[in-house]
């Protein structure tokens, strides 16, 4: 029984790709939609993009070739292709900027940036890419019901973002890299002054400050002492009660006494 059943699925495969590859070699654009969306709704995308490559190629500019290349993005998407949806989504509402699948087409491009956008461990040229592809959608559809999603999206990748930073100045801390560590420190105060981890990394900031002013050769060791003096009185000021002040007091205290060594 089950030689048989074998034999009667293997006749039907044939017999289905026997009867696709007419319809793609064939002059029958109507039965070519047809066949391609029966094929789409039945989710097998990759077959129905073939036929709506054709139909698209045949009649750009009419509702058929609309929709025929909304569904090749759609079909993409949906086989969580992201680069190829994200170009075909994206193409869709500028070939097609008054169609209603507009903005739909847009918002799912953004999307596929977001999808692309990798670890934060990894290179994070992806994540601003889809940070400004949500963007881009909010300045265009402001009143979408997407709009909400975009944002709480871009928070998101905006920590990740964050995150990758954060790790960078620890690591840099952590293998002995003092100036890489206080440039790392200065920039992620600059670009998240509001982040959780701000404390801390204003403590590495002076940390490092001091441990790069300590292991300067004399013609710099003034200047970068002068630099850890006042990055640590930011530090007082802004975190006066912090549990990191006894160690950076110290730190401090030392730098006082270098300075009045190498005072000029």
């Amino acid at each position: 029984m089950k030689k048989y059943i074998y034999i009667l699925c293997t006749a039907m495969l044939l017999f289905s790709c026997s009867g696709f590859n007419k319809v793609v070699k064939g002059d029958d654009y109507q039965k070519k939609f047809e066949l391609a969306d029966e094929l789409f709704n039945t989710k097998q995308y990759m077959r129905s993009v073939t036929l709506y490559e054709q139909v698209y190629q045949k009649f750009p500019k009419t509702g058929e070739g609309e929709l025929a290349y909304y569904r090749i993005g759609k079909a993409y998407y949906f086989e969580k292709d992201y680069y190829m949806a994200g170009y075909y989504l994206g193409a869709f509402s500028q070939r097609f900027p008054y169609s209603p699948k507009a903005e739909e087409t847009f918002f799912l491009s953004a999307m596929c940036s977001v999808s692309n956008s990798p670890s934060y461990t990894l290179d994070q040229n992806e994540t601003e890419l889809a940070i400004n592809s949500l963007q881009q959608f909010i300045d265009k559809y402001p009143y979408s019901e997407f709009v909400d999603s975009c944002n709480h999206t871009m928070d998101r990748l905006r920590y990740k973002i964050q995150l990758k930073d954060f790790e960078s100045v620890k690591l840099y801390s952590k293998t002995g890299n003092y100036r890489a560590a206080v440039t790392a420190s200065e920039t992620f105060l600059s670009d998240f002054p509001v982040s959780k981890n701000r404390e801390y990394v204003s403590y590495l900031l002076v940390e490092n400050s001091f441990l790069l002013a300590k292991n300067s050769i004399d013609e710099k060791k003034k200047e970068r002492i002068d630099q850890t003096i006042k990055r640590y009185r930011n530090f007082v000021s802004e975190f006066p009660e912090s549990s990191y002040r006894k160690r950076l007091d110290n730190m401090s205290e030392e730098m006082e006494k270098q300075k009045e060594v190498y005072k000029s």
